[in-house]
């Protein structure tokens, strides 16, 4: 009989055998990236494939990925992005990782978590993600909003409000989204991420960056091309027409600027891969990820392992880096030409109606709607128009964060958010004169549901016919 101490024979955990789960092999045939994937009618494609008791070159097997798993997340997963996030925002103190987390919605609830108690308050933006608001509310947390210009968050209000501070509680984090702002599409420039990370030194707080839309940063604004050659036969990015331009490197992240180890950064796939995958990863000091991985491991355990494997394969394999950091390219590229081509159709259409900030990344152009001194009063009118004439925009109000902080809120009503990324850029052009409409209808008239009675149907291009116009009816999401 051997020594039985020389192996541990574990019986402790209620974990199933995996010669009992029915996945043999998982198949996935990818866009090589390299193809013109927006273009290209047979784009090239590459297979992925994962095995069940077999390691996948650098990916874990599928009996490992289906397995229970700790709550830091897939080896190989972490790996990958631990390394990317080494390239990209170099962080500047030695003791930091990352953890998965299941997107940026779960991830917010968690980081507010360890830095807020009930009754506590949270620096956030005046006008701010919804989920992060309905976060607080289920934690107690009241937000605290500061102000907001062309690049965000405003470091002389932020400093005002930290300074002033008489709450029964210290504020001791804020929660902000540096690049392509949702709702607000503001982007901090690097000035202004310095600023705001000095603030936040001098006051101690840490920072939640919530950065979704970090890798869709765009282009400078394009002004060229006519209707026809930008919408072309299906709204899709023409890769020769001369729109596709070189974009500027990225603007460094708070992350990269942290010297103390006070920003807890947030990473998502779901703008640049899907959303459903439901993966994402944290970046912050190490006693910090522990805190998170218990968070984890009472809550999810971790992201959906086989999720995990497919995107580390993914970018581990299949693409690798050089893949990565191409399709990254590519999707910068179509937003900026998305952004370019609703632009020029809101100075079109709508111009004098609505002001805006051109947006440098992300996926939403937010435009004040200029309705007249009674603009509260006449925005929900404005909203149930738009619906008889067959478009739909975010309103404001539920992106507005101020309500706690004494600020006046009323201008939360004369704000829509457009959305220009699922949407065909054939429909543009027809969803900014129904807008257009929809505004001098109220602007015009008080007896607005008669003057709008037949302003479903509108006059477009012929390159916008062919059973492109009509709206689908369905129920107004605003998403992160």
């Amino acid at each position: 009989m051997g020594d039985p101490t020389s192996t541990m024979i574990n019986m402790a955990g209620g974990v199933p055998h995996p010669n009992t789960f029915p996945i043999l092999q998982l198949q996935a045939k990818v866009v090589s990236p390299t193809s013109r994937q927006d273009k290209a009618l047979s784009p090239s494609t590459a297979n992925l494939v994962l095995d069940k008791s077999q390691k996948n070159r650098s990916t874990e097997s599928l009996d490992e990925l289906l397995q229970y798993g700790a709550g830091s997340g897939v080896d190989s997963y972490c790996d990958f992005l631990k390394k990317y996030t080494q390239i990209v925002h170099n962080p500047r103190y030695a003791d930091w990782g990352v953890i998965a987390s299941c997107g940026n919605t779960d991830a917010i609830g968690k980081a507010v978590s360890l830095f807020c108690e009930a009754g506590d308050s949270l620096i956030v933006e005046k006008w701010t993600f919804p989920g992060a608001l309905s976060s607080l509310v289920a934690a107690k947390v009241q937000p605290l909003a500061v102000e907001m210009d062309g690049e965000g968050m405003d470091p002389e209000s932020l400093d005002n409000i930290c300074s002033r501070w008489a709450g029964p509680k210290p504020l001791r984090a804020m929660y902000l989204v540096p690049t392509g702002q949702n709702p607000t599409g503001a982007t901090m420039s690097l000035e202004r991420r310095r600023k705001i990370y000095a603030v936040a030194c001098k006051h101690n707080l840490a920072i939640i960056e919530d950065d979704p839309y970090y890798f869709l940063q765009f282009a400078p604004f394009s002004t060229g091309r006519s209707l026809e050659n930008a919408v072309g036969a299906a709204g899709l990015l023409d890769v020769d027409s001369g729109e596709q331009q070189q974009v500027d490197p990225l603007v460094p992240s708070l992350l990269s600027l942290d010297t103390e180890g006070r920003v807890i950064r947030l990473d998502s796939f779901s703008k640049i891969l899907a959303p459903n995958l439901r993966c994402g990863w944290i970046t912050a000091p190490s006693y910090i990820l522990d805190k998170l991985q218990i968070l984890n491991e009472s809550t999810i355990l971790q992201p959906s392992g086989l999720a995990q494997g497919l995107i580390s394969k993914l970018l581990n394999d299949t693409w690798g880096l050089e893949g990565w950091n191409q399709h990254l390219r590519n999707l910068r590229a179509t937003y900026t030409f998305r952004r370019n081509v609703f632009v020029r159709m809101v100075d079109l259409h709508v111009a004098g109606l609505v002001d805006y900030v051109l947006p440098s990344a992300g996926m939403f152009l937010w435009m004040k709607v200029n309705l007249g001194p009674d603009a509260a009063e006449a925005m929900p009118r404005l909203l149930e128009t738009m619906k008889k004439c067959g478009v739909m925009m975010a309103p404001g109000a539920p992106f507005c964060s101020s309500g706690s902080s004494g600020s006046n809120t009323s201008s939360s009503d004369c704000y829509l958010r457009a959305a220009f990324a699922l949407v065909d850029v054939a429909m543009f052009e027809p969803a900014l004169k129904r807008l257009a409409q929809a505004i001098v209808a109220i602007r015009e008239t008080a007896d607005y549901p008669s003057a709008v009675q037949n302003t479903h149907t509108c006059t477009v291009p012929n390159a916008m016919q062919k059973g492109l116009l009509s709206p689908a009816p369905g129920k107004m999401t605003i998403s992160s």
